[in-house]
């Protein structure tokens, strides 16, 4: 059994979808538009204190000293260690 439609069902479904078209793009503008929050990973600031991380973790320092050079937790600088082992675990996995 299908559905008989009229032109004016048709147009005022048409205008329906067109409206709701309208306030689908004006919700992706305002989520294209606002600024992202929480830990933004590899960013600027986070590669600078990564490579200061790197330079003294391979000088000896130690993971409490770099956290206080970098002005960060103890525990940020542990996830920075576990990015270097995982970077250093893919480049000696396609050294062999």
């Amino acid at each position: 059994m299908e559905k008989v439609i009229t032109l004016e069902e048709a147009l005022k479904r048409i205008e329906e979808l067109e409206n709701e078209n309208a306030e689908l793009r004006e919700e992706l503008e305002y989520y294209k538009k606002r600024k992202l929050s929480g830990r933004q990973k590899h960013n600027a600031k986070w590669m600078a204190i990564y490579k200061d991380f790197v330079a003294g973790y391979e000088s000896g320092m130690t993971m409490i000293e770099i956290a206080k050079r970098n002005n960060v937790s103890e525990r940020t600088i542990y996830r920075y260690k576990a990015y270097y082992d995982k970077i250093k675990e893919s480049v000696s996995n396609t050294t062999e």
